[in-house]
């Protein structure tokens, strides 16, 4: 993940479930809010989770030959980019008028949580240093 650019690194929240998940798109996101963790069920995959009322969506990002994709449902692999951020700004440039996934309009950078209301309360951890492979 150090060889991602600054978005990427600011989006990525490692090894958190999907209920932690939906509870930082609902609690801290808007509509188009989105992050990347890693994914339960693939080793190496990464998940691109998005906020669209009343949902958090999700879709697998996976490594292959020709470099990092989005894996539809049906298992079918959509065009490779050379990272994760070249593709999620791919797909934030042209979201809005592709019907397979969400507008990417807000990064819900995990450095922003740090400064929270008072009263407002979540814990947010990481459980893989950054010299393992989770």
């Amino acid at each position: 993940m150090e060889s991602e650019g600054m978005l990427v690194q600011s989006i990525y929240y490692g090894r958190i479930g999907s209920e932690a998940t939906e509870t930082l798109l609902e609690t801290f996101g808007r509509e188009g809010s989105f992050l990347l963790r890693d994914s339960e069920t693939v080793q190496g995959a990464y998940c691109l989770c998005v906020r669209k009322a009343p949902f958090v969506h999700t879709y697998r990002l996976v490594h292959s030959a020709d470099g990092w994709c989005l894996q539809q449902a049906s298992g079918v692999r959509l065009h490779g980019f050379r990272t994760l951020e070249t593709l999620i700004e791919s797909y934030r440039r042209v979201a809005a008028s592709h019907d397979s996934i969400p507008s990417l309009t807000e990064p819900l950078d995990k450095t922003q949580l740090q400064h929270m209301s008072p009263g407002q309360e979540f814990v947010y951890m990481e459980t893989c240093g950054s010299s393992s492979v989770c």
